[in-house]
């Protein structure tokens, strides 16, 4: 596997865009397409809110019986959830100006929104954001980054990763682009995620391959222990590599399973690293215990735990909050036997031995978690297996982008 730059461009056959479509937000882009020159098979996940976003309802019809998919029309701004039978129908209505714009069935077409929820969507300026963007889209990286831009809302920075691998000497690429920074969450499988590959997979071999690993990426992040409405990740494959085909059980099969992983890990830790008023990205990392899930349900504890967000935010090794947040995950565990670790690029430091604090310098502890990257390791000393969450740090920006979002 090869890392390369790029991000839904990368793939062969594939062309995207963003625009500027006045949504809720001003001179900036808001609009996104991703579009590929041949029809592609489709994989997704989505949301486990009750409360689910008219696109995530739209999204979820086409996956399972549409067959196939050409392009996702994405925009910021608007979630268009809690919008009843209207917003669905804007849903419709957006697929069919995507459909006459871009010469492809309207069952093919997949949409996405973030943004605020209630509102409704303003389709004039969606079906002019149409349009600008069927004759913008290119299979430039810059288009690319372009479209990668435009679905942002609170994020700092746009979020795409793509990578090769070869199939039996055929190249094959999967790019990606996310975004996500406040309301994040996910347990699906406000964050979307699109993954292109020009990979020949069966849709039930890629939807497995999808299923499957968003256990250990999308679902082992949080910022603020929000589930949206608007959860979305979507995998759209073209065949345009032209490879044979790649079947189960094949040393080829892991190896795109492996490059999937990539995709969707990266493209996660990205997001947690990007939380809302955010200065460190987190790592839980749980070793020993006596099951995968046990290990993901302690790892996802300790981000989750407000506290200790906030102490890695003032660089406080108060591990005591690490320890309660593995006590109360609801997994059964000797407390006696736990050891727990702080790590960064500055160092590691041992804190806390078979339950009890350790003589650690709180000076170096204090700079092992002042570096923008810091990982919680703890050592169950109860079996074999280990899982890895990511989250950020909680700060006093938090709750200012929070208090006044829809400003």
């Amino acid at each position: 596997m090869r890392v390369r730059t790029g991000g839904v461009t990368a793939a062969k056959g594939f062309e995207a865009a963003g625009v500027e479509a006045a949504i809720k937000y001003q001179n900036r882009k808001d609009m996104a397409v991703i579009y590929s020159r041949k029809p592609c098979i489709l994989a997704g996940t989505f949301t486990s809110n009750v409360v689910k976003a008219a696109p995530v309802l739209w999204d979820k019809k086409i996956v399972e019986e549409s067959p196939f998919g050409q392009a996702v029309i994405v925009n910021a701004g608007i979630a268009n959830a809690c919008t009843g039978k209207e917003g669905y129908s804007y849903c419709e209505q957006t697929a069919e100006a995507a459909a006459g714009a871009l010469n492809v069935p309207r069952d093919a077409v997949l949409v996405a929104s973030t943004g605020v929820i209630g509102k409704q969507l303003p389709m004039d300026r969606i079906a002019a954001g149409v349009e600008k963007l069927a004759k913008a889209k290119a299979d430039t990286l810059d288009a690319g980054t372009q479209a990668a831009e435009a679905i942002m809302t609170t994020d700092t920075h746009s979020k795409q990763v793509a990578v090769e691998i070869d199939v039996k000497g055929v190249k094959v690429t999967l790019g990606g682009m996310s975004k996500g920074s406040g309301m994040i969450h996910p347990n699906m499988c406000t964050m979307l995620a699109f993954v292109t590959t020009d990979a020949v997979i069966s849709k039930e071999l890629l939807t497995r391959a999808l299923k499957e690993d968003v256990v250990d990426t999308f679902n082992m992040i949080s910022v603020d222990g929000d589930t949206s409405t608007n959860d979305t990740l979507l995998v759209m494959a073209n065949g345009m590599a032209e490879n044979e085909e790649i079947k189960d059980g094949t040393p080829e099969y892991e190896e795109f399973k492996a490059a999937l992983h990539y995709i969707n890990e990266t493209l996660a830790k990205m997001m947690a690293g990007d939380g809302e008023g955010a200065t460190a990205l987190l790592e839980a990392k749980v070793i020993g215990a006596a099951t995968r899930e046990e290990a993901r349900i302690l790892s996802k504890s300790v981000v989750c735990s407000s506290l200790t967000k906030a102490a890695v935010y003032g660089h406080d090794a108060n591990f005591g909050r690490m320890i309660c947040a593995l006590g109360y995950s609801g997994v059964s565990f000797d407390p006696e036997k736990v050891d727990l670790f702080f790590e960064s690029k500055a160092g590691r430091i041992q804190v806390c031995k078979d339950g009890i604090a350790t003589d650690y310098s709180e000076e170096e502890a204090s700079r092992i978690l002042s570096e923008p990257e810091v990982t919680i390791l703890a050592d169950m000393k109860m079996g074999n297996e280990t899982a890895a969450a990511w989250g950020c740090d909680l700060t006093y920006d938090y709750v200012k982008i929070n208090a006044d979002y829809r400003s």
